[in-house]
């Protein structure tokens, strides 16, 4: 089971490393613009499973993923004390970004791009981060659960 969650784990983490991304945000490529965007892709992936997929394992996936996150912020060396702060932080970042897109397919296009302005210095270009995450989206819900646990994939849409 944990090899399954470290398969998801790290398609969304492939799907984070996108260089189109880094393009589009003013502030390059950063440990922080790159979790953002990988806490997006995780929101989106949450919000389409939750309706098809049992919350026990909805809950194992977030908790798996967000164990790798801590495992990656001791990576990079900080602290205990900070990085208990840290991922305090970016829970509460992640659990305002899943209430933001929670109605996305109700919300307006100009709306959409004020989410990924909010959280992104994004360089006026935001209407890519709407597409592209509303392909996300799609992709998501013609694809199971089961699909992403298989294997690293290579994701086309």
């Amino acid at each position: 089971m944990i090899n399954e969650y470290l398969n998801i784990y790290n398609n969304l983490v492939k799907l984070t490393r996108n260089k189109l991304f880094f393009n589009k945000i003013s502030d390059k490529d950063t440990f922080s613009q790159r979790l953002l965007i990988f806490f997006f892709h995780f929101a989106f992936f949450l919000k389409i499973f939750k309706k098809n997929t049992n919350k026990k394992e909805l809950q194992k996936i977030y908790d798996f993923v967000f164990r790798q996150i801590e495992l990656s912020i001791r990576e990079i060396g900080y602290g205990d004390v900070t990085i208990n702060k840290k991922m305090k932080e970016y829970v509460n970042i992640f659990h305002t970004i899943i209430g933001k897109i929670e109605n996305w397919e109700k919300t307006k296009n100009n709306e959409k791009l004020e989410i990924f302005s909010d959280y992104l210095d994004v360089c006026s270009e935001s209407e890519f981060f709407v597409n592209y995450f509303e392909k996300y989206r799609l992709f998501l819900i013609n694809n199971t659960l089961n699909y992403f646990t298989k294997d690293v994939i290579k994701h086309i849409f």
